[in-house]
């Protein structure tokens, strides 16, 4: 009885749609980022907008299911690296190169999920984390990866034979409609019946084991999901620079995920997004600061955590009275 209640709760809550505020919320982004390849440099949104859908992807393990990863750097590199070697090596169309990297993140994170759900809290991060180490030095001694050199000049070649990658316009549309197909998927995973159940395990993981529900079984479709949209923004991203490298599969890019994460505001919608956007903004803009630029950023983010607990965005729906 217990468990057709919360059926009833689940399928109700979803079939209510998207709140009005969020909908308004959605289309204020995507006419802000139509418009702003014409005002700002388009690599820079390019790649802020690759993070964003990688933080997007993370915050559904840990938004939604409270688990912390600290090893999602092997899914967003290891998408990168199968890209631009089917791109470069196998001369793959970019659109089949970035559905093989995506292929190949979803698999790696089927397996890793499959040794590491039924840990929890430190344990299972830990776990990620050995697993993404293992993943990077293998990536470091592989010679299909390039070694420290990584995998260069990778071509962008023509989307569906229609679309010249080379020109910074086009690839900067082809990244946006990527994004936002990502960002809608992750919308409508985590307000489905299925999004809601993740809600529960998050809230009181043994109350929905009495109703039911097989948490592990959640959990690892969770995690597979999660991986799978970061290796898209990982093969998105080697298209777009052209390079496939270490620094995507080393565990800093992990903790970087995170603090785009908290950042924007955890177990929101949009917060990764800004958080990415901001991240990625300060390392433009401050890099010229050189050594003192980790000083001062790590000094932004302790001001950022003091004044916005919930995150930017978490604080700006707290002000508003709404889940943004």
């Amino acid at each position: 009885m217990a468990t057709a209640v919360g059926v009833d709760i689940r399928e109700a809550t979803a079939a209510r749609g998207a709140p009005t505020h969020q909908v308004i919320a959605f289309g204020v982004m995507v006419a802000l980022l139509v418009v702003a390849p014409f005002l700002v440099y388009p690599v820079f949104l390019m790649k802020a907008l690759c993070f964003a859908l990688f933080a997007c992807a993370f915050n559904v393990l840990i938004g939604y299911v409270g688990l912390l990863s600290f090893g999602h750097a092997a899914f967003l590199g290891t998408a990168g690296y199968a890209a631009a070697h089917a791109a470069k090596v196998w001369g793959a169309p970019p659109e089949a190169a970035i559905l093989l990297g995506t292929a190949a993140a979803g698999g790696l994170g089927v397996v890793l999920g499959t040794l590491a759900i039924r840990s929890r809290g430190i344990y299972f991060a830990n776990i990620t984390l050995a697993f993404a180490q293992m993943i990077y030095f293998f990536s470091l001694q592989a010679k299909f990866t390039g070694g420290e050199d990584g995998i260069q000049s990778v071509p962008r070649g023509t989307l569906l034979g229609l679309f010249d990658l080379r020109q910074t316009y086009t690839m900067y549309f082809t990244v946006l409609a990527i994004f936002l197909v990502g960002f809608l998927v992750i919308y409508r995973a985590i307000h489905s019946p299925f999004g809601q159940v993740l809600k529960a395990v998050r809230e009181n993981e043994p109350r929905a084991v009495s109703l039911g529900y097989r948490v592990e079984q959640y959990k690892l479709i969770a995690f597979a999901l999660s991986a799978t949209l970061s290796g898209l923004a990982g093969a998105t991203k080697a298209i777009v620079f052209q390079l496939a490298s270490l620094t995507d599969v080393h565990w800093t890019m992990s903790g970087e995920v995170v603090l785009m994460t908290l950042l924007g505001g955890l177990g929101t919608v949009f917060g990764p997004v800004v958080g990415a956007f901001i991240l990625i903004g300060l390392e433009n803009y401050l890099a010229q600061l050189g050594a003192w630029f980790t000083i001062v950023q790590g000094a932004i983010f302790v001001v950022c955590v003091l004044t916005f607990r919930r995150g930017v965005v978490g604080e700006l729906g707290r002000l508003l009275r709404k889940p943004l």
